[in-house]
């Protein structure tokens, strides 16, 4: 007995250690505090118990707990002080000692998941029967023009339609939020408009393009037989058309074509092909030919079967390019956006050229340092800074697929361990805020970095006279962002509604895929503290919106988005499916996620 009153005073005396640290640190978070909207204030004195209680390495307390038969304070983070008097309370009692008073410090269990979830009602909306986790679509631009899409959606259980700013322009956005609105009227519901801030996304620049040829072959068996030949679609010039097998011609000279004509036209190769008119439709012939042909802007197409005038290939885009990188080669980054240059070979195979490209964010010039690193197209390659110049700098690529990856333009460039500076609002962004400030119920704030990035845009939002209007979700993507998210949110609390999206695409590649699980689950914890609603983002359930068929690791995910109050999804032309499939899993697993524990190594930086 005595040795189980000597465990039960240390604990004691653990938990006293913890309290007396929250006091003395309370102070230090007044200018914060004093700020704060009512709405939020006792969430925001939780956050701060919160910050100072993970200062500490908890797991030996916790086991010491869970062997009593205690709360290991593994979900406590939302009602903290209550849990901590209520479990001292009860160690006093089981000595049979005059327990100090529960005092009503701080919101205890039923009010800080009440608390969570007024605020969760508030910005995203009522739930969906049945179902707890709202979900957020991502708004494809046929949005804007098919209805029919957008009304399936909401039938679906879309409690949330996001448009980003980085595509399309205000009238196709102004037509998917008719739409959405449409929609939600004929279904009764409220659907939530909100619309992400493109945000400084640092890419690489354009590369010399390749020649305007486009190459067609015919499909083979193992054997190099035939199966099916090379198909051609010729066109109007007049028409914009992105299929891969189009090809342009005078709209005149088309209409004279006739089913079972041979045309022949010599290629790039000064090759002779030979074609066959198998099918004409309003504005479009269809061609067959058995050998592979390169066909470029310009070539002329003869008609072999009877009289007609020669046909001419119109303006085809160039070749997209892009650059090979293997590793340790040398990359060179520009600081002038002049067109990339791949590698340059002599007969020998000895490079007498590196390849180049160029940064679209020359600010970044003036940050970076030799030795940090750098990574490329959602860390597909990664490099390290090896000079810097005043007009470039050099990259030694440390990692890359085997044979080569190839970078190409408009690919992200990461710095994760370098202080950019970067405020989190472009030229841009003030712009497009117009916009969202008339339009949208949410704004998704992205690539946030610290609390000075909070004000930029509330002085943005009282300039449109939305504050406390337009409501706020701020978009955590950087490991900046993470390591400054205590005050990022105590910051943002200065408004009635605000919530976290993890943007888990480009956090996995700032922090680092072997700490993403961690640094998820601490956002959420932290974001659970303050009573703040988190969306759970990019690529849920994503092969099986582009590709129609989900892979079981997705299916899993999807599950652990229970963590959260909201989840978003990514367009693709399976949507629908994919949002009843999401709807019927969130609604049937919900009761299992109370099980969920964690455990609680002191909270660190990254």
């Amino acid at each position: 007995m005595k040795f189980k009153e000597e465990k039960i005073r240390e604990l004691i005396a653990q938990i006293e250690t913890i309290l007396e640290a929250i006091t003395l640190e309370e102070p230090n978070s007044d200018s914060f505090l004093e700020k704060v909207h009512p709405t939020y204030l006792k969430s925001a004195q939780n956050l701060v118990h919160y910050a100072t209680f993970r200062t500490f390495d908890l797991r030996t307390t916790q086991k010491k707990l869970k062997n009593m038969g205690l709360t290991r304070l593994a979900k406590a983070e939302g009602h903290l002080m209550g849990s901590l008097l209520k479990t001292r309370f009860i160690l006093y009692r089981l000595l049979d000692s005059q327990a100090v008073e529960i005092s009503k410090t701080g919101p205890y269990i039923k009010n800080g998941k009440r608390l969570l979830a007024n605020h969760t009602k508030e910005l995203l909306g009522y739930r969906s029967k049945g179902r707890r986790v709202r979900i957020m679509v991502t708004q494809p631009t046929a949005s804007a023009y098919d209805y029919q899409m957008v009304h399936e959606m909401v039938q679906h259980g879309m409690n949330c339609a996001r448009i980003n700013c980085a595509h399309d322009h205000p009238e196709v956005w102004e037509k998917i939020i008719q739409n959405v609105k449409r929609a939600s009227k004929a279904f009764g519901k409220n659907v939530k408009i909100a619309m992400d801030l493109a945000g400084p996304k640092i890419r690489t620049g354009s590369i010399t393009p390749g020649p305007k040829i486009r190459k067609f072959s015919p499909e083979r068996n193992e054997s190099g037989n035939i199966v099916r030949p090379a198909v051609l679609v010729l066109i109007p010039e007049i028409q914009q058309d992105s299929e891969p097998n189009a090809l342009p011609v005078g709209y005149d000279w088309l209409k004279k074509l006739a089913l079972g004509d041979k045309l022949r036209v010599t290629d790039t190769r000064n090759k002779v092909r030979k074609f066959r008119v198998v099918e004409i439709n309003e504005e479009r012939v269809l061609l067959h030919c058995n050998k592979t042909s390169y066909i470029a802007t310009g070539a002329v197409i003869h008609c072999a079967n009877r009289e007609l005038e020669n046909g001419i290939i119109g303006a085809l885009p160039p070749i997209e390019r892009s650059i090979l990188l293997h590793t340790d080669d040398l990359l060179t980054i520009t600081k002038t956006n002049s067109p990339g240059k791949r590698a340059v070979f002599d007969e020998t195979g000895n490079r007498i050229e590196k390849p180049s490209i160029a940064c679209q964010l020359p600010e970044v010039f003036n940050k970076i340092k030799e030795g940090e690193a750098i990574l490329f197209d959602d860390g597909k390659i990664e490099g390290c800074i090896e000079a810097i110049f005043p007009d470039y700098f050099e990259v030694r690529i440390t990692r890359a697929n085997e044979k080569g990856s190839k970078l190409k333009a408009e690919k992200g460039m990461n710095f994760p361990t370098t202080d950019l500076g970067i405020s989190g609002l472009t030229a841009k962004d003030k712009i497009d805020l117009e916009f969202v400030a008339k339009h949208a119920d949410l704004v998704n704030f992205s690539f946030v970095n610290s609390k000075e990035d909070v004000e930029e845009l509330l002085v943005e939002l009282k300039k449109w006279d939305v504050l406390n209007k337009l409501d706020i979700i701020l978009k955590i993507e950087t490991r900046f962002a993470f390591d400054n998210l205590i005050e990022i949110l105590l910051t943002a609390m200065k408004v009635k509604n605000i919530g976290v999206m993890i943007a888990r695409g480009d956090l996995a590649v700032e922090t680092g895929w072997d700490t993403i699980g961690k640094v998820q689950e601490e956002i959420l914890a932290i974001c659970g503290a303050a009573h703040v609603p988190v969306v759970w983002a990019t690529q849920v359930l994503e092969s099986f919106a582009k590709k129609g068929l989900p892979s079981r690791a997705e299916i899993t995910d999807a599950t652990a988005s229970l963590k959260a109050e909201c989840v978003m999804l990514n367009k693709g032309p399976y949507i629908n499916e994919v949002l009843q499939l999401l709807d019927k899993i969130l609604s049937r697993m919900e009761r299992f996620h109370e099980k969920n524990e964690t455990m609680l190594p002191k909270m660190e930086k990254l």
